[in-house]
């Protein structure tokens, strides 16, 4: 009986790793006839894609009552679809919309369009996070900013941004500055009042900057930040932007 248990699970042994090992191998063939559009970006469809890929293959290793060739004829199958879909993408721009998605405009002109932003399911403070890791501190320093379909942000400074440096022209630079760093004051309305103390600044400050800003209410603001030179940029809810 002892020796009869032993064998099975010898056998069970085997076939798991025969399992694994096809797995691995058909998963390493598929990825590189699939590409290296998959590794690169993430798209929706690649998204889909690698989660399908990924439980098919757990399947094939773990689920015994799955035949090993159907395992692989299921993952070659798959392979084909996301080959022909990719194929299909190239060809239609229409198709490509629908499987990938569009690019969006979150800011446009210097101006956070606050719709695309809520399309994007992103919120103010998810956007900045996403233009610090572009090396952009302070939102009136970009004038587009575009959500791409992968994930991925890409970020035009303005002109004024973009100049030679001091640091090019061997230039020593002297900090006139009276604040480090761009912080935020209003958010979607709202008086950030630990920031404003944080700078030695109050809500009477804020209140004359909108006044001179011709804004009459705060409720007006979707975003506000005091910029590192002191000076206050505001972002409306309005979307319009003016004619130049």
């Amino acid at each position: 009986m002892n020796f009869n248990y032993g064998k099975e699970f010898a056998m069970d042994l085997i076939e798991i790793t025969i399992r694994i090992v096809s797995a691995f191998l058909v998963l390493l063939i598929l990825t590189r006839i699939m590409g290296r559009k998959e590794l690169r970006q993430l798209t929706f469809f690649n998204f889909v894609s690698g989660i399908a890929v990924g439980s098919i293959a757990a399947s094939l290793v773990v689920n015994q009552n799955l035949d090993i060739w159907a395992g692989i004829y299921a993952l070659t199958g798959w392979t084909i679809l996301t080959i022909i879909m990719g194929l299909i993408d190239i060809k239609s721009k229409n198709a490509r919309e629908v499987i990938q998605g569009q690019p969006m405009i979150l800011i446009k002109q210097g101006k956070i369009m606050e719709d695309e932003l809520r399309k994007a399911r992103l919120d103010i403070n998810a956007l900045n996070a996403m233009l610090r890791k572009k090396n952009v501190f302070s939102l009136a320093d970009v004038d587009y900013a575009i959500f791409e379909s992968d994930g991925t942000l890409s970020v035009m400074k303005k002109d004024s941004k973009q100049t030679i440096t001091k640091s090019d022209m061997n230039i020593q630079q002297v900090k006139t500055e009276p604040f480090p760093m761009s912080t935020e004051v209003i958010s979607d309305g709202k008086v950030n009042t630990s920031n404003l103390s944080k700078l030695n600044l109050d809500e009477n400050w804020l209140e004359k900057q909108l006044k001179q800003a011709e804004v009459n209410s705060i409720s007006e603001i979707f975003f506000a930040e005091i910029q590192k030179d002191g000076t206050l940029y505001i972002d409306t809810r309005d979307d319009n932007i003016p004619k130049q």
